[in-house]
């Protein structure tokens, strides 16, 4: 199959201009299948691409890459009964406020999240006390080798990882169980959540979420970085946010470079201080 008759298709596609953080050389060949059957047959023929859904928690480098798939023409879902079935490329708080209009609960905890449910399973995302994998029922995935089904206890979740995110599998489609409930209590729960969003992390500035994962229970990253004082320390114009300290944030025209060297300053004070070592919750190309 040519890659013309496969999917959508654009030529030195800048990646900043999707990604949440606006940082990113040009993709050579970016594509866009529009259905499972495609996305598999990209994914054969281009077995090294990066996959990406909506960029909310990518870093791509500044001198680009070769091949980008990306899955946001892969945004059909339905319902049956009190689950959840959606492809790969459905933003996740779409899923939310369909999911609370119909009074099924489980995802309060996602509204907000700005990527894709297919991106929210291979970090197995989570916040506000809920993870993505707490409703999983089964996911569709390609292996590269073959399409494959398998249960939320054949998949090996634990903290922001899954065993797509250690095999390189691909998410085609997932099976979300929720609970029956009232759909006012659903929507308060979903507009506290947003407004605790909104008070307290930068939402006004281009950034891939929190930048490091929790390193262990009860050590609070951000917390410990404003403790070291860093924070609206920048290089370039990346900067530890100034109001929250675990986000770093482009001012304009930041790069991937400005944005890596200021979170190994990060890494080293931390460890410095504290013990502890800081790996990336952002997916570093």
């Amino acid at each position: 199959m040519k890659v013309n008759q496969m999917c959508q298709r654009l030529i030195d596609e800048p990646l900043s201009l999707h990604t949440s953080f606006r940082i990113g050389g040009p993709a050579r060949l970016f594509l866009v299948p529009q259905s499972i059957q495609q996305l598999v047959c990209a994914l054969t023929l281009f077995p090294g691409a990066k996959l990406l859904g909506k960029g909310t928690n990518v870093l791509p480098p500044d001198e680009g890459v070769d091949v980008v798939i990306n899955t946001l023409g892969l945004d059909r879902f339905y319902f049956d009964n009190d689950s959840l079935v959606s492809e790969a490329g459905a933003q996740l708080s779409k899923l939310c406020i369909e999911a609370a209009e119909r009074g099924l609960s489980g995802l309060e905890f996602a509204y907000g999240i700005p990527g894709t449910i297919g991106g929210a399973v291979y970090m197995n995302a989570g916040a506000y006390g809920g993870q993505i994998c707490d409703v999983i029922d089964w996911v569709e995935f390609f292996d590269g080798e073959r399409v494959m089904l398998a249960s939320r206890d054949q998949l090996y979740f634990s903290y922001r990882d899954s065993v797509f995110k250690r095999n390189g599998w691909v998410v085609l489609r997932v099976c979300l169980r929720m609970v029956k409930s009232d759909s006012k209590l659903i929507r308060s729960r979903m507009e506290q959540i947003m407004r605790k969003r909104i008070e307290t992390q930068p939402l006004d500035l281009p950034s891939a979420g929190s930048f490091f994962k929790r390193p262990k229970p009860n050590f609070y990253v951000g917390k410990a970085i404003e403790e070291l004082g860093l924070k609206g320390y920048r290089i370039g114009d990346a900067q530890i946010s100034t109001k929250h300290a675990g986000f770093i944030v482009n001012l304009g025209s930041a790069t991937a470079k400005d944005v890596l060297t200021l979170a190994e300053v990060v890494k080293r004070l931390v460890q410095e201080k504290f013990n502890v070592t800081l790996e990336p919750e952002v997916d570093v190309w």
